[in-house]
């Protein structure tokens, strides 16, 4: 009888070694603050414009790659390279802050535009209803209701062509 639960008992024990052996490669994160000051986590190393000091975290055993010694070589060096990445950076932020204000432009300027349409296809119906002769009943401001005069129907009329002109175009 104990001589079955020794296979299993090493089994798990097998198991539960590889398991710890395994697990430091499941904790190899990174974890460095970008550009814009917003703390990044991934399993690979970070961009190169992130530098030393704003690396929070890399695993242990590990290092980050560096350029190649061709590619120092053809730039000059490391330093006035990442400081002229720096306005080039800079403008393209800047050109796609640009663009999201024109996006956002262009977003309230439909809208606007859509909501004038609407306004302008119920002035219209409206001025048909007003025009067609038909008795219309209109609210009072108690709630009641009571029969549109003609005053009433001239004076809507009036607003009714203030709104299209003012939407229809």
């Amino acid at each position: 009888m104990t001589l079955h639960r020794f296979p299993r008992l090493t089994t798990g024990l097998l198991c539960a070694f590889a398991l710890l052996a395994l697990s430091p490669s499941a904790q190899a994160q990174w974890k460095w603050r970008d550009a814009d000051g917003r703390v990044q986590y991934s399993d690979r190393p970070p961009p190169p414009s992130v530098t030393d000091k704003d690396i929070l975290q890399r695993p242990s055993n590990t290092s980050r790659p560096m350029a190649s010694p061709a590619a120092t070589a053809a730039t000059g060096s490391s330093a006035p390279a990442s400081g002229a990445s720096a306005p080039g950076r800079a403008a393209s932020e800047a050109s796609s802050r640009e663009k999201i204000e024109r996006e956002r432009k262009a977003a309230e300027e439909k809208q606007r535009s859509e909501a004038m349409a609407e306004n302008c296809r119920n002035a219209q119906n409206r001025m048909r209803v007003l025009e067609s002769g038909v008795r219309l009943r209109s609210g009072t401001q108690a709630g009641e209701s009571q029969p549109m005069t003609d005053q009433m129907r001239q004076d809507e009329i009036r607003q009714m062509q203030s709104v299209i002109s003012a939407n229809c175009k």
